[in-house]
């Protein structure tokens, strides 16, 4: 008790299973758990009595203080900016970006905290950033990734702290709004808290945060029921969801799919419409589980295998493998005779199906290399699918990727698979693997010892994938499209080995076919489409220009026309196949010549109708060209509007014109009489 002793490291001595009853069951292996604390041991030995007032935080506390020019140093907003500079720091150096999930929405809830607190301070912009370099010159000895990632890290941070300070201020505006209505200590209600969450990106903790300060309490659990019905508003029922979750294997499935295509194995588990059996009869869809397997269970982005169950009583059809703890779960259907609990099958791939994914899995390596090489060392894998017939990679990327830059990157990598260098997989200690330079996916659960690909000098990545046996077995890449798929993530998809082959077949196709229209050689038809734009565009303005010529010429004519009723003049005409343009311009002609005046042109073009109405301005208070315009828009099954003294409609029945013009004449006769 008291201040006199502090704990810089406690020992726990795990050796009990406590079970709900209490009971105590010794565990299989006992073992000590110890946790040191690092600060405070570095507080004593810098003989200070807090962890924020080591050398570390001292620099990084100071460079807070100037960042935010908060008055004074003591303020506890200052320590939590130390606090999280480094978290945030090294989480990106990691690989980690901010989002909506997972390890990347705690990223986005530290940062999103951190400029909380600066806007506590009084900062109205983005200043975490600034933070970076500081904690560069106190920690990038020791981490020399850190250094070499600074800019990276300050590009995402200051992105991330201006996406937030443009929703903070709505946020605000509603939390503060709810809170008139609260009395002082009172409860935010959880759908409140929710709607902070989902509309403005608020995280739970700092609305709590908002709410301490301001003496509030918080629903929590209103939050989570909230949270918990978006959750089961999302979720897709799924077959798999259905079917597995009865699964209940003791041993785990031996994979041999990394050497073997077949494998004879026990039937260890049945499942039928989400229940444990001991039959499946012919018809009936459902899991199956081996001892040993072929099959690859979907994961690390690859798709699970497909192929056939044979026992000696039926055959089971595998739609799709996935895997459940340490078990291997093909799920399909019996399509002859019965398979049973205990029964020894043999299990087959669907071996060509295999081997385009092989390929294809293969690519997503190199393609992971070429995206650091052209753009950078803060690419970053950020998921993948690697099926049959193509691949697709995510990866963090701030910007979209040039139409130079992706030619440059496909270049790269056809060039890897024409060095057909063999593709070797080793097992070795992950550290080992670590300090080798092989590339891991960042949140990925990696055991003691892991499985090291590598392609060459250029790719080594921990993979529990299939691949294919050299480089040039992939025959080569063709990327087919880049796309953003969320904030600070890019997405390529592309195609390998016979899927790109025919997709370059198809293309030449193509081009034949097009040089063929266009009257010239593959070589030339290029140029030959250059040419037939250009006569179609000089062709187009001639159109034009005739047009309007014969328009001229109609107008003229049309003068004589025209309908006097004491000192105004009306004018209703069809101008056929005239366009909208010279429509117009022959209403304001036609007005100019006419003096005080309505005019309404018509025309038909390509089975529709196209209505004109325009107004001598001196004339408008008593005849507005919208109502012209609609009287005879109503005939032909349209509607128009616009200004008063000029306006236009449309209409889908030609057939009616005349009736649409004799309605207008007479409307206008009338409203001038």
């Amino acid at each position: 008790d008291g201040d006199r002793f502090i704990e810089i490291w406690n020992i726990v001595f795990m050796q009990y299973d406590r079970a709900q009853s209490g009971q105590l069951t010794p565990l299989p292996k006992p073992s000590v758990d110890t946790g040191m604390g690092m600060e405070r041991l570095a507080a004593i030995l810098q003989g200070v009595h807090s962890n924020y007032d080591i050398d570390i935080f001292r620099h990084l506390i100071d460079a807070a203080q100037v960042a935010t020019e908060a008055p004074d140093r003591n303020a506890n907003s200052l320590k939590v900016l130390a606090d999280h500079i480094r978290s945030c720091a090294f989480l990106i150096v990691d690989g980690v970006r901010p989002g909506n999930e997972g390890r990347d929405y705690v990223l986005r809830r530290i940062i999103r905290r951190a400029a909380r607190h600066g806007h506590k301070l009084g900062v109205d912009e983005p200043f975490f950033y600034r933070l970076v370099a500081p904690l560069v010159a106190v920690m990038g000895e020791a981490y020399p990734d850190l250094t070499e990632a600074q800019p990276e890290v300050e590009r995402v941070l200051r992105q991330e702290e201006e996406r937030f300070l443009q929703t903070l201020a709505s946020g605000m505006q509603v939390l503060d709004a709810e809170l008139v209505n609260v009395p002082a200590g009172g409860t935010i209600a959880g759908d409140v808290v929710f709607k902070l969450y989902d509309t403005h990106g608020f995280p739970f903790d700092l609305t709590a945060d908002i709410a301490r300060e301001r003496g509030f309490l918080l629903d929590e659990a209103g939050f989570e029921h909230a949270m918990a019905e978006r959750r089961a508003q999302s979720r897709a029922a799924s077959q798999f969801s259905q079917q597995t979750h009865v699964v209940d294997v003791s041993s785990a499935t031996c994979f041999e799919g990394y050497t073997q295509d077949q494998a004879q194995g026990e039937i260890m588990a049945l499942v039928h419409d989400g229940a444990p059996v001991e039959v499946l009869e012919a018809g009936q869809a459902g899991v199956l589980v081996l001892d040993h397997t072929p099959f690859y269970a979907e994961s690390g982005g690859q798709v699970g295998d497909t192929g056939v169950i044979t026992t000696a009583s039926g055959r089971f059809v595998v739609t799709d493998t996935q895997k459940q703890g340490g078990n291997f779960l093909h799920l399909g259907e019996v399509i002859e005779g019965r398979v049973t609990l205990g029964d020894v099958a043999d299990a087959a791939i669907d071996t060509a199906r295999r081997a385009a994914i092989r390929l294809n899995h293969s690519a997503t390596h190199l393609l992971h290399a070429a995206l650091r090489q052209v753009l950078g060392p803060h690419v970053h894998q950020k998921g993948s699918r690697v099926g049959a017939e193509s691949l697709r990679f995510d990866f963090s990327q701030p910007e979209p990727i040039t139409d130079a830059q992706l030619r440059e990157i496909e270049l790269i990598v056809n060039a890897q698979i024409r060095e057909n260098h063999p593709i070797e997989t080793q097992e070795m200690p992950v550290d080992e693997a670590r300090a080798a330079g092989a590339m891991a996916l960042f949140g990925e659960k990696y055991g003691n010892v892991v499985r090291v690909v590598t392609m060459g000098p250029f790719s080594m990545e921990l993979c529990g994938g299939t691949h294919a046996r050299r480089g040039g077995d992939m025959g080569l890449i063709k990327i087919v499209g880049e796309t953003g798929v969320a904030s600070g993530v890019r997405r390529i998809e592309a195609v390998t080995g016979a899927a790109a082959f025919a997709l370059l077949t198809q293309t030449e196709n193509t081009l034949a076919e097009i040089a063929q229209l266009v009257r010239g050689s593959r070589q030339d038809a290029l140029s030959r489409v250059g040419q037939i734009l250009e006569r179609n565009r000089q062709l187009e303005r001639e159109l034009v220009d005739m047009k309007t010529h014969l328009a001229v010429q109609a107008g003229g004519h049309l003068l004589s026309s025209a309908v006097a009723v004491g000192d105004v003049k009306y004018l209703v005409a069809e101008l056929p196949n005239a366009d909208a343009n010279t429509l117009r311009d022959m209403v304001d002609q036609l007005k100019n010549k006419l003096g005080t005046s309505a005019v309404l042109l018509a025309s038909v073009e390509e089975g529709k109708v196209r209505l004109i109405a325009g107004v001598s301005k001196d004339l408008t208070a008593k005849i507005k060209a919208g109502d012209l315009v609609n009287i005879a828009a109503l005939p032909v099954g349209g509607k128009g509007g616009g200004r008063p003294d000029m306006a236009q409609a449309g209409g889908s029945q030609p057939e009616h014109l005349d009736h649409a013009l004799a309605d207008a004449r007479t409307w206008l006769h009338a409203q001038l009489n």
